[in-house]
């Protein structure tokens, strides 16, 4: 690992432990600043971002593309490596979402938030960012566009009052280390792209 790298996984580890201590504050103040129109665009980023939307999205993109379809497993085991691992995060931590707290009200609770999908780390954010490792390989036109939306989809959990600040960086960074992790290994060994031409080829027999 670089040196570089070292130096930015410290600062956002800082990051994350610093933004607990802003955490309340930060959904009261949003609470209360609030303007209608802003709340609308990330009410429809919301919907637009939820997990099946976004794998559905991701999947297609791939298949489309004869030569792109080579990733599809890698980028399923992204997906699936982040849905297990955020489920036992927020079972293990059991975090109470900011506006189960009384600190900001939202418009898209859900009953599911109080039986088992607690708040830390944020899943939306965490799907959407372990995504942009293996997008910025194969689709870099597409790199900044996706990074945007990701962002967006961070603002939106935090603004819309199910998430704190802490809950979508701690996603972000997280979801992002898996996407690396998971591209960086099959780069190596290209164990998947070996099976999947294995399988093409089998069904061209």
């Amino acid at each position: 690992m670089k040196k570089r790298e070292i130096f930015i996984g410290i600062l956002i580890i800082i990051a994350i432990i610093g933004s607990f201590f802003i955490d309340n504050l930060l959904s009261e103040f949003l609470g209360n600043i609030r303007n209608y129109f802003i709340l609308g665009i990330f009410v429809i980023i919301n919907y637009l971002s939820s997990e099946l939307i976004v794998s559905v999205f991701l999947t297609l993109l791939f298949i489309f593309e004869n030569k792109k379809r080579k990733n599809l497993i890698p980028l399923w085991i992204t997906l699936a490596s982040s849905a297990l691992i955020s489920f036992l995060l927020k079972i293990i931590i059991q975090r109470e979402r900011p506006y189960q707290l009384g600190l900001i009200s939202t418009l898209i609770a859900k009953t599911s938030h109080t039986i088992w999908n607690f708040s830390f780390p944020s899943f939306t954010t965490l799907l959407a960012f372990s995504a942009i490792p293996i997008i910025s390989k194969e689709y870099p036109k597409l790199k900044y566009f996706w990074i945007g939306f990701a962002i967006l989809i961070a603002i939106s959990r935090i603004y819309l009052g199910v998430h704190f600040l802490s809950d979508v960086l701690a996603g972000a960074a997280i979801g992002y280390l898996i996407g690396y992790l998971i591209i960086r290994k099959e780069d190596k060994n290209k164990f998947w792209e070996k099976l999947y031409k294995k399988i093409k080829k089998k069904l061209r027999v």
